[in-house]
């Protein structure tokens, strides 16, 4: 039996049980190393008349400070639009923006230092939020138009129109470890860093460019992230730039490590988005005509608000047909922190709104929602093409949802239900059941391509370097199943490097869930390479054909002959054979015309279906998980049990975006909810006393992926719609009928009290 498909634990869990699992902040310094800390905006907007950095350098243990005026390059960390200084001023954009940064002796010397700054600061209006930056037509770059087919005409003629609003907050990412960057200078100019990152040749990149040096003078590594949920792909780039401008200032060693309150206050977050949407249909439900108004907070600055809002216009389809469509999306400038990348990239946002448009439509017909979503489901032979022209060829949302339908008893717990909110006034139940179809690929073309290297040594070991960053999810595990799978090894046989910008350049993000497709594929070219080389030598050398020759168990059956891999690799290097190969692999049959908004920017989909059935106490607000149904398609597992992890957590991690976790910005533009303490994630008791959570089976991906698998670490963060709509269906419980429920994200207790006094018709205090 093969290495892949093996429910095999994650590579590195004896060392995280263990405690001597080596993250950045863990690694050995030099002796000379200092500490830095940023000294940020106090104002949400003003300019910079005048800043005194005396006090800061008479301060206790201070060496050095860096301003944007020690920067021999580009003052800049914005990946695609160079609209993010590393340095801010003379105009300051969000309340913590650094303005510089100090290096000191201790972490503590540092943090105390950068209090100590005199500036003259001239306020300036702020914009804070989408409403008001519409009002402005304030953009960090400019809007885009989808639109298929006549949904005017549409619209005018269906026999039945609804319109309303879906407003859904962002999110911090909240990884375990925060946001940290070592500098390290080295003879002739170049410079290590080590960084927590997702994206370390973006770092590599930035600092290149930062420091006006060739990307070849910049090594960056990452052996490992206490995660990172797309909150590491573009943010690390500031810390890692300016750790190194101190480093080159001083000629030592630099550490810059964010503490839990800075990194929320600098960091960006999840677009908070809303959306106003109308929409036409006929008496069985089914969606004729819909138009939709997407915008988004951005923040400050661009960052990935591009592809983040193109990947929310390309989902808001999500399982559903839409012949007559047309979504504008705006994306907002807001004097707040720059928005980012998290886990679904703008795909869960726009997926809300169909959702939402799908409820209100069932509920003002009263027809069972799970009916009217079937009825508009994209189909195999027909209604089968996206808004942008991409057809969908591997549709399994009916098998899914046929199954689950069947498994987690929907039809007898919606009798259920009803009986129970009949006879329960105070106390409501609510029960849905939320398809998922998510594109995967980057949605910029030439980031779906990846490197990998692969070294046997003379004993038989192997080593793999891949451009493929872990944060957790359980990667390099699935890295070291496929090489271990090609040469016929055990995975323990198999060990995996940091990644690591000198072993393999230009490296794609891991993000888009397209991690184990693309590094996998490059995993497995560069082992099969390394095979054919050994399979060539054996057949010369033992005069055999090479359909004799099997690799297995650690060992490799020739002919007649049998040897251990170990002894087949030391016959082989004696005999002058290469034992070191590089892999490559670009994703086939995408393409993508941005302007016209049209193409195949995916190369398959992944689906999924879940139920949840929620408690609601209409007195205090509070809601209860009670059960969750999970089936989700994964195509051919790569490692069942990291698969269903990625399942389950990203479930929780998309149930506490949408019902706890709450972004507050006063008035000043000042994050109010930065810390533990008041910013609510979920934890192990929010997670229901009866979850059934299984992946489907007996459906390999119809796409050429890595072992016919399909990706797992986005899709599932959008199984939890169904809890948010289970709320939504025990708020429309509480009224007669006749109004629909309005629920914005998260669904707090206070936003659930709102929603019950207007579904009955009640003032709201």
């Amino acid at each position: 039996m093969g290495a892949v498909g093996q429910p095999l634990h994650h590579e590195a869990a004896h060392l995280h049980v263990s405690g001597r699992a080596l993250y950045v902040d863990d690694l050995p310094l030099p002796a000379n190393t200092l500490h830095a800390a940023f000294g940020g905006s106090p104002v949400a907007h003003g300019r910079l008349r005048a800043l005194d950095l005396a006090p800061v350098l008479a301060s206790d243990g201070v060496v050095a400070v860096a301003t944007a005026a020690d920067i021999a390059g580009h003052n800049n960390y914005g990946g695609i639009v160079p609209d993010d200084p590393v340095f801010a001023g003379p105009l300051l954009n969000h309340v913590g923006q650094p303005m510089f940064a100090v290096a000191a002796t201790s972490h503590r010397a540092a943090l105390r230092a950068v209090r100590q700054f005199c500036a003259d600061i001239e306020p300036l209006p702020a914009i804070l939020d989408i409403r008001a930056a519409l009002a402005a037509d304030s953009y960090v770059i400019p809007s885009q138009t989808l639109r298929r087919g006549e949904p005017d005409r549409a619209q005018a003629d269906a026999p039945r129109r609804l319109a309303g609003t879906m407003v859904c907050g962002g999110q911090d990412h909240l990884y375990l470890e925060g946001q940290i960057a070592i500098a390290i200078p080295g003879e002739d100019g170049q410079l290590l860093i080590h960084c927590s990152t997702q994206h370390p040749t973006e770092v590599q990149h930035v600092v290149a460019e930062v420091l006006a040096r060739p990307m070849q003078d910049i090594a960056v590594q990452c052996r490992r992230m206490g995660g990172g949920f797309g909150g590491k792909e573009s943010q690390p780039a500031l810390l890692a730039a300016a750790a190194a401008v101190l480093a080159v200032k001083t000629g030592r060693p630099v550490k810059l490590r964010l503490d839990r309150d800075a990194d929320m206050q600098i960091t960006g977050k999840r677009h908070d988005f809303l959306a106003d949407y109308e929409v036409g249909f006929d008496d069985d439900g089914r969606i004729l005509g819909l138009k939709v108004m997407l915008a988004s907070r951005c923040g400050h600055s661009a960052d990935l608000s591009g592809p983040v809002n193109d990947r929310a216009m390309c989902h808001v389809d999500n399982a559903y047909f839409l012949e007559h469509v047309e979504i504008v999306s705006h994306r907002c400038r807001t004097h707040t922190v720059s928005n980012t990348a998290f886990r679904g990239f703008g795909g869960p946002q726009g997926m809300l709104v169909i959702e939402q448009v799908i409820d209100d439509i069932a509920r003002s017909l009263q027809l069972d929602p799970l009916t009217v979503r079937r009825r508009n489901y994209y189909g195999l032979a027909r209604r089968n093409l996206t808004p942008y022209g991409m057809t969908v060829t591997d549709n399994v949302l009916d098998t899914l949802t046929d199954q689950l339908e069947a498994s987690s008893g929907y039809r007898a717990r919606r009798r259920a239900v009803a009986a129970w909110n009949t006879a329960n006034p105070v106390i409501k139940r609510g029960l849905a059941l939320t398809p998922v179809k998510f594109g995967i690929s980057f949605n910029a073309t030439f980031y779906n391509q990846a490197g990998a290297l692969l070294q046997i040594y003379k004993d038989g070991s192997v080593v793999i370097h891949h451009g493929g960053t872990e944060m957790g999810q359980g990667l390099h595990t699935k890295i070291i199943q496929i090489v271990a799978d090609e040469l016929g090894l055990p995975p323990a046989a198999v060990r995996i490097t940091a990644t690591d910008t000198t072993k393999v350049p230009n490296t794609s993000a891991t993000a888009a869930s397209s991690g184990a497709d693309l590094n996998g594929k490059a995993a497995q070219a560069a082992a099969r390479t390394l095979r054919a080389r050994l399979l060539a030598w054996a057949c010369t050398a033992f005069g055999v054909s090479a359909d004799t020759v099997r690799f297995g168990g650690g060992e490799v059956v020739i002919g007649e002959h049998r040897l251990g891999f170990a002894e087949l690799v030391r016959q082989a290097y004696l005999a002058r054979v290469q034992l070191s190969a590089t892999g490559y692999y670009r994703t086939p049959k995408i393409h993508w015309d941005r302007a016209a908004f049209r193409g195949r920017p995916f190369f398959y989909f992944g689906y999924g279906v879940s139920v949840s059935e929620v408690a609601v106490d209409t007195l205090s607000g509070e809601t209860r998980l009670l059960r969750v149904d999970v089936l989700h398609d994964v195509g051919q597992s790569l490692n069942p049990a990291l698969d269903r992890g990625q399942v389950e957590g990203g479930y929780l991690q998309g149930y506490g975006w949408l019902t706890a976790e709450e972004l507050v910005y006063g008035g000043d533009g000042q994050l109010q909810t930065h810390a533990p303490s008041t910013y609510k994630i979920p934890t192990a008791r929010d997670w229901p006393a009866e979850a059934h959570i299984a992946l489907l089976q007996h459906e390999p991906n119809r796409e050429d992926s890595i072992h016919r698998s399909k990706a797992v670490g986005e899709p599932p963060l959008m199984l939890a719609f169904s809890a948010l709509h289970a709320i939504r269906d025990a708020i429309a419980a509480c009224g007669d009928g006749h109004r629909l429920p309005q629920l914005p994200a998260p669904a707090t207790p206070e936003t659930v009290l709102r929603a019950i006094a207007a579904i009955r018709g009640e003032a709201w205090p």
